[in-house]
């Protein structure tokens, strides 16, 4: 009876296993969980006929943490310890423990000194997949950025491979998963791992992680060169990425800046291939990259384009072809296009006033740039302090320093301070016309409103203080700039130096080239000159032919100007019977054989002078 009873058991529990399998029709995912929430992530693997005793110490061990430590309770099995147990604890979790407990002891296994077990990448994988199952993306990532630093460059295909392998079957939290490794990798640079994942990722046939793409395509428009970022865009386009103008005109103004206007042009092309309407700002980049370069035509020929599709100009598509005018000379075509704009009902503002002023102070036009500041205040429109600074700029460079200090009074009553620029601008006016006094004025107002004075103010003081023979002054001032903490450049110093020789000071000529060397500036053949012409001028000839070889053996070449002062010097102080054969010459050396040819051959009295020291 017995045995009957068992036979009948059997029996009964094969047809319930028969029954148990066929509800498990459809597959796995559609059945419930204990977290109702959260959807499976894993195809278990079939049935054990027992549980694995490993997992059972190994989740005991987690839930009795915080009573015994983990190294005394896993202590026997730790040696035996395979990555398929800690892959099949975190896929079936048989004592249902929590995701941080899961994390914990992950954690713990890799940081463990007496343990043998090293993670591999099919353990990061799973465990990374449970994170972001279980709403934990934050630590999921920092497993991502691990998984990724370890493997380094051109890893995506095997880093692919193996979170494919562990995905299981909740596609959408391996979406994010993706989108991820996306962002790892470009982290650390390796955008050509990110579009290599992307390209995996179409391959596959796996839900488009848009978000990713956004990342690689920004990154590469910052970093790569724009034509990449182009090819890139019109791959994912086909991949189902929907087309959008603000990626499209991005890319255009970064092939515009760096002159690429071919390429940009055919990224505009493109638009209209995608079935995308160019807005105005499309049109106003390119516009302006033609314009940049200079090329006028190609400026107004998408103009009239833009016209003909519909699309009306802008403020800012005339302030670019005007101020492209301008640069090019262009007046009067700038004033037409200026007034086309008014008659189109456009109100001009600040920006397109500041640039017509400035483009007729350049072409020397002051008179026009005042009419043109007139007309702005009548239309109500305020001048900044830029369109001030042309303007002042402007009346100095013609010599109308009274209206330039009028200008200035007018700005400061509307409120504007003068700036640097400001100020600097009036200090070079007036020691351009010799109003020194004025110079030092200005200079003093800069220093009362707590305006330190740069290289550019103090240059223009030099330069006025060396035109008017006030050397001692110029050498002070460039005292007072080095104090400063300025460092003057070699013109300044050679205007110094010029100005000393010239008094006959070549000591102090030559004290002023060493100065000039220690702070980092090599003379040039002009400041060669310079000394060569001091001494010339004082008859030392042996010094200068001296100097001459000096500057030989520091590889300047000396230029026409350096042979006519020292064949001057020659015809000065050497022998008179020479005289008339050194001025037939001068101007027809170019070179130093020639010029030592020519020198060598003079009477031996023109040479015989005593030697001086200049140093």
């Amino acid at each position: 009876m017995i045995h009957i009873k068992q036979t009948i058991h059997r029996f009964t529990m094969t047809i319930s296993r028969k029954a148990l399998k066929t509800t498990l029709s459809p597959p796995l995912h559609h059945l419930s969980t204990t977290h109702p929430t959260t959807p499976p992530w894993f195809t278990p693997p079939p049935p054990h006929h027992h549980q694995d005793p490993i997992l059972n110490t190994l989740s005991q061990a987690i839930k009795n943490t915080p009573t015994k430590p983990l190294q005394i309770s896993l202590k026997p099995i730790l040696p035996s310890l395979k990555p398929h147990h800690i892959i099949n604890l975190i896929n079936l979790n048989p004592h249902s423990l929590t995701p941080s407990s899961l994390l914990s002891f992950f954690t713990w296994l890799s940081t463990f000194n007496n343990s043998r077990f090293t993670h591999t990448l099919h353990t990061y994988s799973t465990m990374t997949l449970f994170l972001y199952t279980h709403k934990m993306r934050t630590q999921g990532q920092l497993l991502i950025n691990t998984i990724v630093s370890r493997k380094g460059k051109d890893s995506a295909f095997t880093v692919f491979q193996a979170f494919l392998k562990a995905k299981g079957t909740n596609f959408t939290c391996f979406v994010n998963v993706l989108s991820g490794i996306i962002d790892a990798y470009l982290d650390l640079g390796f955008v050509y791992d990110a579009i290599q994942c992307v390209r995996l990722i179409q391959k596959h046939r796996i839900r488009f992680p848009f978000e990713g793409c956004i990342k690689v395509l920004e990154y590469l428009m910052k970093f790569d060169s724009p034509m990449v970022a182009f090819d890139f865009y019109k791959e994912i386009l086909e991949y189902g990425y929907p087309p959008n103008v603000y990626f499209f005109n991005v890319l255009m103004s970064k092939l515009c800046k760096e002159g690429k206007m071919m390429e940009a042009r055919s990224v505009f092309i493109e638009m209209w291939k995608r079935n995308l309407r160019p807005s105005v700002v499309s049109f106003n980049i390119l516009i302006n990259g033609y314009c940049r370069l200079g090329d006028m035509d190609g400026g107004y020929r998408l103009k009239r384009e833009m016209e003909e599709r519909g699309i009306s100009p802008d403020v800012y598509t005339y302030s670019v072809l005007i101020n492209g005018l301008c640069k090019s000379a262009w007046m009067s075509d700038a004033n037409e296009l200026f007034n086309e704009m008014c008659v189109k009902g456009l109100v001009p503002n600040v920006v397109i006033f500041t640039i017509l002023i400035s483009g007729h102070c350049k072409d020397g036009s002051v008179g026009l740039a005042m009419d043109a500041y007139q007309e702005m205040l009548k239309q109500g429109v305020e001048p900044d302090l830029i369109t001030y600074n042309t303007l002042v700029n402007g009346l100095c460079k013609s010599g109308d320093l009274d209206e330039a200090r009028k200008l200035i009074h007018v700005m400061i009553e509307k409120g504007l301070k003068p700036d640097k620029i400001t100020y600097t601008t009036v200090i070079d006016g007036c020691c351009k016309e010799g109003e020194l006094d004025g110079a030092f004025e200005v200079k003093k107002m800069m220093v009362d409103n707590g305006i330190e004075l740069d290289d550019v103010a103090y240059t223009a003081v030099i330069t006025g203080l060396c035109r008017q023979g006030l050397i001692v002054d110029a050498e002070r001032i460039l005292t007072e700039m080095l104090n400063a903490g300025l460092k003057p450049d070699g013109p300044v110093y050679t205007v110094l130096i010029d100005g000393f020789c010239k008094k006959g000071d070549i000591k102090m000529g030559f004290k002023l080239l060493r100065q000039m060397q220690s702070n980092g500036h090599a003379p040039n053949v002009i400041t060669y000159n310079v000394l060569l012409n001091g001494l010339c001028r004082q008859g030392q000839m042996r010094n200068a032919e001296m100097l001459l070889q000096a500057m030989l053996n520091l590889g300047i070449n000396p230029d026409d100007i350096t042979y006519n002062i020292l064949l001057e010097g020659h015809c000065k102080h050497g022998n008179p019977v020479d005289y008339d054969k050194l001025r037939g010459e001068m101007g027809l050396v170019h070179d130093y054989a020639t010029y030592t040819s020519l020198v060598g051959s003079l009477s031996r009295s023109s040479r015989r002078q005593p030697k001086k020291s200049f140093m």
